[in-house]
């Protein structure tokens, strides 16, 4: 069943939506807007560790190597037996972010789904370039895949990415084809509002002024700064664009975007490609905005059960993988868009 929306859920968000358009857009305009937001955003976080506990997770910082590459890691525990594991990439447009950032919704699935979380706490932008941010990912992804973590041996996996996290997960999935086995150990994929063309789809290049928290005209020429020197056929070569990778042994996987959001059409065009291999259930958010899983709307929290719910249902499959199909999202004409 797709996510439901009234028409209650729909005046929530455009009251939501109005308080966005009054405040700035997200955008890549120097190198220090970052930083400084950066530094804001750790501050913001103080004290993180002990909410969760006091909530019954336990709480874990670990620096694993994989391949000869350090990553830090942050993993939250539930009180009870797991029933599976997430790997969660964080967004924040490659440039800023940490594994803290998403501690509300990791929460959230270790309650609901008795998960163990483990977040990436990949290198940014500022600091290293996009291929060796991938490299952390994959180093992570190896390390959980390789009975790294003893007690989640075994246990089914879900790979969760969210925006430029979007993009990390699913260029580490076409990372692991190299090493089947482990790719196996996927159950499933959730991916929100992800950038999977770095040279930008055509709803990326139409954003305008009008676009809520992105900076709708600057996204293509972010998109640049993150890639210098490269044109845009480099900046699609698979291994830095997944929407032109293979994607042959993907699991199955729920994509979330907002209809509002400039980055619909990378969600569309890779679910396109991606229901050849696999289930993709395709949920289009009305009059959502790009992040709109963070905002204290009626919509979002019901996204997120939905996505608990599906990501339970993976837990309980054990990682069996269904035959390729796509689920109809409600009030969307996600089908047809998708032929």
């Amino acid at each position: 069943m797709p996510i439901p929306i009234d028409d209650a859920m729909l005046d929530d968000a455009r009251r939501m939506n109005a308080r966005l358009a009054r405040m700035p857009r997200f955008g890549m305009r120097s190198r220090l807007t970052p930083l400084l937001i950066q530094a804001l955003l750790r501050l913001s976080q103080f004290g993180g560790d002990g909410k969760l506990r006091r909530r019954g997770l336990a709480v874990e910082r670990r620096v694993v190597n994989m391949g000869g590459v350090t990553v830090p890691l942050r993993i939250l525990r539930p009180p009870g037996p797991a029933a599976g594991v997430i790997l969660d990439i964080h967004g924040g447009g490659w440039v800023i972010g940490n594994a803290c950032m998403n501690d509300a919704l990791n929460a959230g699935y270790a309650e609901a789904c008795n998960a163990i979380v483990v977040s990436v706490d990949y290198r940014l932008a500022t600091r290293a370039p996009l291929a060796a941010l991938i490299d952390d990912c994959l180093a992570a992804a190896g390390w959980l895949l390789g009975d790294g973590l003893p007690e989640a041996a075994g246990l089914p996996v879900v790979m969760i990415g969210e925006s430029a996290g979007g993009h990390l997960a699913a260029a580490t999935l076409q990372r692991l084809q190299a090493t089947p086995a482990l790719l196996q150990r996927i159950a499933g994929a959730v991916l929100y509002y992800g950038v999977y063309d770095l040279a930008g789809t055509p709803s990326v290049h139409a954003a305008g002024p009008e676009t809520l928290v992105l900076d709708g005209p600057r996204m293509a020429s972010g998109l640049r700064m993150l890639t210098p020197g490269l044109d845009d056929a480099a900046r699609r070569a698979p291994a830095l664009s997944p929407l032109y990778g293979g994607l042959a042994g993907m699991p199955p996987a729920l994509m979330i975007v907002g209809q509002a959001d400039p980055l619909l059409d990378d969600t569309l065009e890779l679910a396109r490609r991606w229901v050849d291999v696999a289930d993709v259930a395709l949920e289009l958010l009305p009059e959502a905005p790009h992040g709109f899983i963070h905002f204290p709307t009626a919509m979002a929290r019901a996204t997120c059960s939905y996505a608990q719910e599906w990501i339970r249902a993976r837990f309980a499959a054990g990682g069996i993988k269904a035959s390729p199909r796509l689920t109809k999202t409600s009030k969307t004409l996600a089908l047809s868009a998708l032929r």
